[in-house]
């Protein structure tokens, strides 16, 4: 896209100044952002339950607090979206599923009541696989959510609503969650910004059973947008038992520092996944840019070993606890997949899971010797480009009913471990599709993760490059 962005590309930060400024007026920018909205949704299909009267009306009171003057919220006015696996009071959170078309919550989330109180307005609820349960941008109740670069393809999931609103200009911060890869698969696939912080950055009320491997954070097209939104929903809360106990620092007045003595280790592939040839490619020349930027850059040969038998037990073990009571009387209208996972969890013993969290803390321990020598680990976020959204496996990929975790093994290890691990887009592939590269630092070093990301956008700038004018 040209140096002259559309208005609908500004980042928050600039909205942000051009209302404090009034050169720009928060109802006026929030209902282009409505028309905008309106406009796309029928053939991008990000947003599920609209409330964009309501944000019309919100966007009035904030135009005229700022009028008044005096402290004002740090994110007044800013368009925003919430993911619809997160509970809105008064507004319905279907979750993708037939199970809860109907459910309209009497509370929000922990989450949803600070970007409130940051002043974000929400024109909607976005789009998810259903109960979050997989990479790939479709719901039974829902229907497909199609890629903005590329119609019928994959925008991935579970945020994905999210980072289709952020990529198409639908507002500049989204709110996504990620239990196995969910900001980072889709922020990937779209081409824009996604954090996924340490667990417990963002303290997570009520809290899901699978709350253990589950993070909530920002989808951006910048990193400034999500420091900031970072900034707002972060901080302790004793509802949630696994709450960071100290205040989050400073994150946007600490991006930009000197990270010349850093050092970098790089994977294209934790030592035994597999990677399509064009990602690695893109990877390639992505990792080279680190090298004006940081003390060393080296690859390094990973012996973690592979996590992947303890995250099928926890995983299917939580989304057969979570949701297994609704198969029985729902299977007909849920989605294939996720039955075939729950069936999967049957065969699993009380000893088994337990025996799966025993190393999954091995694994933790092992990763963590790692960053005693590296600052940073960076690999490719997602061993795919996007691919046709009726799949569940990309067409050269070995299939399976249920296993997508095999193209986006990048991301759940970093679940498993509760490290902060941010995607940025680092190119294209050969078609033109979004390609992320992964920036992941040791336990909650959040503030870390966005210097180096920033540095990287700093570097090879992407938010210019969208795919709808």
């Amino acid at each position: 896209m040209p140096a002259n962005v559309s208005q609908h590309y500004f980042s928050a930060i600039e909205l942000l100044a051009q209302f404090k400024s009034r050169s720009l007026s928060p109802f006026e920018f929030m209902r282009d952002t409505v028309v905008r909205a309106e406009s796309l949704n029928p053939s991008l299909n990000a947003i599920c339950t609209p409330t964009y009267e309501k944000a019309l009306e919100e966007a009035k009171l904030a135009e005229k607090r700022i009028m008044r003057g005096g402290d004002l919220p740090p994110l007044i006015g800013i368009p925003t979206t919430v993911k619809d696996l997160a509970l809105t009071k008064g507004v319905k959170t279907m979750a993708g599923s037939i199970v809860f078309k109907d459910r309209v919550p009497s509370i929000d989330h922990l989450h949803v009541s600070r970007m409130r109180d940051a002043g974000m307005i929400s024109i909607g609820k976005t789009t998810t696989s259903e109960f979050g349960w997989s990479g790939v941008s479709r719901s039974p109740l829902t229907g497909v959510t199609h890629n903005p670069w590329g119609h019928g393809l994959n925008a991935g999931a579970s945020s994905a609503g999210a980072a289709v609103c952020a990529a198409a200009g639908i507002g500049p911060i989204h709110q996504g969650s990620d239990g196995a890869g969910s900001i980072r698969m889709p922020a990937a696939f779209c081409g824009v910004f996604g954090m996924k912080p340490s667990h417990g950055r963002v303290p997570y009320f009520p809290m899901p059973i699978n709350g253990l491997i589950s993070h909530v954070g920002p989808i951006s097209r910048t990193v400034s947008d999500a420091a900031l939104m970072l900034q707002a929903i972060s901080g302790p809360d004793d509802r949630d038992m696994t709450s960071l106990s100290d205040p989050a620092p400073n994150f946007l007045d600490n991006l930009d520092v000197d990270l010349s003595e850093v050092k970098i280790g790089f994977s294209r592939n934790l030592g035994y996944l597999k990677l399509d040839s064009e990602v690695e490619k893109v990877f390639e020349s992505a990792v080279s840019v680190f090298s004006g930027l940081c003390g060393s850059v080296e690859e390094v040969h990973l012996d973690w070993g592979d996590p992947a038998a303890i995250q099928h037990c926890l995983f299917s073990v939580t989304a057969a606890m979570m949701y297994g009571g609704y198969v029985d009387s729902n299977r007909d209208q849920m989605d294939p997949g996720l039955v075939a996972l729950i069936e999967h969890a049957k065969q699993y013993t009380a000893e088994d899971y337990a025996r799966a969290q025993g190393e999954r803390h091995a694994y933790y321990e092992r990763v963590r010797l790692y960053f005693e020598n590296y600052d940073y680990l960076v690999t490719p976020t997602l061993s795919v480009s996007a691919f046709p959204v009726e799949k569940l496996m990309p067409e050269h990929w070995e299939q399976h009913p249920w296993d997508w975790f095999s193209w986006a093994g990048f991301c759940y290890p970093f679940n498993l471990t509760w490290l902060p691990a941010a995607t940025c887009p680092c190119g294209f592939s050969e078609n033109g599709l979004p390609i992320g590269l992964q920036i992941i630092s040791k336990k909650n070093a959040d503030l870390a993760v966005l210097q180096l990301a920033y540095k990287f956008e700093c570097a090879l700038p992407w938010k210019n490059k969208t795919p709808i004018p």
